[in-house]
């Protein structure tokens, strides 16, 4: 079981780095996270240089795929070269976006006629190409979900193991990450928001 993140120049590391850290919580022989980006290193927004794991021939191979956002987000989508790459199916694959990452999904196609979640600065964007933006951190139909504002990357890696390895392990999961004297809290609240999507 392959999961890619797709990471691009400019990332926000709260996307990338906290979905892999949650979905890097299953423990199971064969299930591998990986940092998919177009070239070896990519920078942050905030200036942390990060290796990529991947490349985007892996993503587009992988068995579930989470486009992460970043300042860059816009020039990616204006990329005919690099969208070209992304050879992503929803008829194969688990799809997730969060934040910007909205929009590279929204200018694949793979969001016609499903509205989705994504930040405020994004919102506008995703409108653009035709998308319907909802008010809410979590959305999913079928094998495609979107979410919006940096820390809803815990709901998104919260459906991609319960969808993957069952909610139990999603609730492990979040569990395992959520603060002391809250983890209860959290993991009630990460599963009610992807429940109703499973």
């Amino acid at each position: 079981m392959h999961i890619a993140i797709l990471t691009f120049e400019g990332f926000n590391e709260l996307d990338s780095l906290i979905a892999l850290n949650i979905l890097n919580r299953v423990k199971k022989p064969g299930w591998r996270v990986s940092i998919a980006s177009p070239s070896a290193r990519v920078r942050s927004m905030n200036g942390v240089a990060l290796e990529a794991q991947a490349s985007l021939q892996d993503a587009c191979e992988a068995d579930a795929v989470l486009v992460g956002s970043g300042i860059k987000t816009r020039d990616v989508a204006a990329d005919a070269e690099l969208m070209s790459q992304l050879r992503l199916d929803p008829t194969r694959q688990l799809l997730g976006a969060q934040c910007s990452g909205t929009l590279i999904l929204a200018k694949l196609g793979l969001l016609d006629g499903v509205p989705a979640c994504t930040d405020v600065t994004t919102k506008p964007w995703v409108e653009e190409a035709g998308v319907a933006v909802l008010n809410q951190p979590f959305v999913a139909k079928q094998n495609v979900a979107t979410a919006g504002g940096c820390l809803s990357s815990q709901y998104l890696a919260a459906w991609f193991i319960a969808r993957l390895e069952g909610v139990e392990a999603a609730r492990n999961a979040i569990q395992y990450v959520a603060p002391v004297g809250e983890k209860e809290t959290y993991v009630t609240r990460a599963i009610a928001n992807i429940s109703p999507f499973l």
